[in-house]
This record gives C-alpha cells, sequence and structure tokens, in this order.
C-alpha cells in the first residue's frame, strides 16, 4: 500500500504534484497514518507554499 510519505516523496524529487497524487493524498489522509506521514505532508505543504512544488490543480484553473 503506498503511504503519504511516497506521494510526498515523488512530488518533491519531480517538483510537481499532479491531480491524482493529489486525489491519492485525499484518500491517504482518510485512513490512520504515523507521525512520519504526517511530517511529510507538511513539508509537502510547505514546498507549495513556498513555490518548491507545483500543483497541476492550480494549473489548470490558473491560480499561481
Amino acid at each position: 500500500m503506498t503511504r503519504i510519505r511516497d506521494v510526498v516523496e515523488r512530488a518533491l524529487a519531480s517538483g510537481y504534484l499532479t491531480v491524482e497524487a493529489e486525489d491519492q493524498l485525499r484518500q491517504l489522509l482518510t485512513t490512520r497514518y504515523d507521525l512520519e506521514d504526517f511530517n511529510a505532508f507538511m513539508t509537502l505543504q510547505e514546498a507549495a507554499m513556498t513555490g518548491k512544488v507545483k500543483q497541476e490543480s492550480r494549473e489548470r484553473c490558473g491560480i499561481k
């Protein structure tokens, strides 16, 4: 089973978060996860806020 940290790792490595990965994260966040997954998710949030990771969903609707 994929973990939150696996999805985050791929997004950080590529600098891009796909719509599919966002959907996967939404689903994973509804299940039990550990502190390492939580911390990974927070790292992804910070990377998105600072522009280190771009979000496909925001590009599709024109949000920068």
